[in-house]
């Protein structure tokens, strides 16, 4: 069935994840054009803080303080926005939390624990928002990862659970579209975003963690979430190299070489990381706002990839980069492959470390725009 969409100057959102990063980024947008937002997370003094500066602008808003992991907790969360605003056009699942280390290493606790935030977390909150949307039709909107699509060491629980997180959204997808519920769903794919995310994960590395270039504006994240607000749209990848990360799939063991050879170092920093409290189980004092402190380098403000897949008429440039992407993988694979017979192969018969993705492939071979850039050895198709 064809499903419309209010305006977002006509809509009620919820926001879970919403006292920093791409959450905080997103409300504070759509109520800059209108929407009423109820903005959700566990930080109260946070949220507390971002409703006053949305107020302060003019703009609508209330929080609801607490833990997506409990599934009482999100039912409160509807209940405030019916109870304030008359009900619920878009619900947007959004919170996160981060552990970096080696799977052999990570407790199990702690495995456990990522998992009831960011899969349960999505889970309660996509079930609580619709029986509401079934009402009067809206959009529910699950905000995973490109690491949905490719996973990477040291954050291979985070990934499992982003995996896990976009199978269920296909599926509930299908099932409502299967029985005609006027409910779009989407789900949003971000590459490496600066948020203060990475400063607020527990790390077994030792030092801090960090984005992996290039790294993305929350703005390119908060854009695309309220365009499938607005449009009915399954899913989106934001940032162009998440759409590299995607296509690596089809050279699975390319891939691996080469994040075997780069993606360790490239996710850590040379800063300690002391005794600093992270958010796993209880969240900090400050969230951090919407930007983080870890990352230091060049953050780019758009995307040339994700404006042009979420407007149909830039088509001819989302497939003109789509081909420059994908011929990218294609000449790295052939240079990897011309620097293996080079090289020569492992004692066991596998081919060498130098096939993936190799120095002479990939990074000669990404186009020079500026979404899409050339890419030195230290930076990977990889990105929290």
């Amino acid at each position: 069935m064809d499903i419309t969409l209010r305006p977002i100057n006509e809509q009620v959102m919820v926001i879970t994840g919403a006292s920093s990063g791409i959450g905080l980024v997103t409300a504070k947008m759509a109520a800059r054009q209108g929407a009423s937002v109820v903005v959700a997370a566990r930080n109260e003094n946070d949220l507390e803080r971002a409703v006053e500066q949305i107020r302060a602008e003019g703009g609508r808003a209330v929080h609801v303080a607490g833990d997506v992991a409990d599934a009482a907790f999100v039912e409160r969360i509807a209940d405030t926005a019916v109870r304030e605003f008359g009900r619920i056009d878009t619900w947007v699942n959004n919170a996160a939390v981060a552990v970096y280390g080696r799977i052999m290493e990570v407790d199990l606790d702690d495995m456990r624990r990522q998992f009831d935030v960011i899969y349960w977390g999505q889970v309660h909150g996509s079930r609580t928002a619709v029986p509401h949307l079934r009402q009067r039709g809206g959009a529910l909107i699950n905000v995973a990862s490109a690491l949905a699509d490719r996973a990477i060491p040291l954050q291979g629980n985070y990934c499992a659970a982003k995996h896990a997180l976009k199978a269920f959204t296909d599926s509930l997808r299908m099932e409502l579209e299967e029985e005609g519920a006027p409910i779009s769903v989407t789900l949003v794919k971000p590459g490496s975003i600066d948020t203060p995310f990475f400063e607020k994960a527990k790390t077994y590395l030792g030092v801090e963690p960090q984005p992996v270039p290039p790294v993305y504006a929350p703005e390119v994240v908060a854009e695309a979430i309220l365009h499938c607000a607005q449009h009915p749209t399954r899913d989106i990848i934001t940032g162009g190299m998440g759409k590299v990360l995607s296509i690596a799939n089809s050279f699975p063991r390319l891939a691996d070489r080469y994040m075997e050879k780069t993606t360790f170092e490239s996710q850590k920093t040379d800063v300690p990381v002391g005794d600093r409290p992270n958010n796993l189980y209880e969240p900090v004092a400050h969230d951090g706002g919407e930007r983080g402190s870890n990352w230091t380098g060049r953050t780019k403000s758009t995307s040339l990839y994700t404006k042009a897949a979420l407007h149909p008429g830039m088509t001819a440039v989302a497939a003109a980069v789509g081909v420059g992407l994908i011929a990218a993988t294609l000449i790295g694979r052939r240079a990897a492959a011309r620097a293996d017979r080079s090289i020569g192969h492992l004692a066991n018969g596998h081919p060498s470390e130098h096939s993936a993705f190799s120095e002479a492939g990939a990074s000669a071979a990404l186009p020079p725009v500026d979404d899409v850039p050339t890419m030195p050895t230290h930076e990977q198709l990889s990105m929290p």
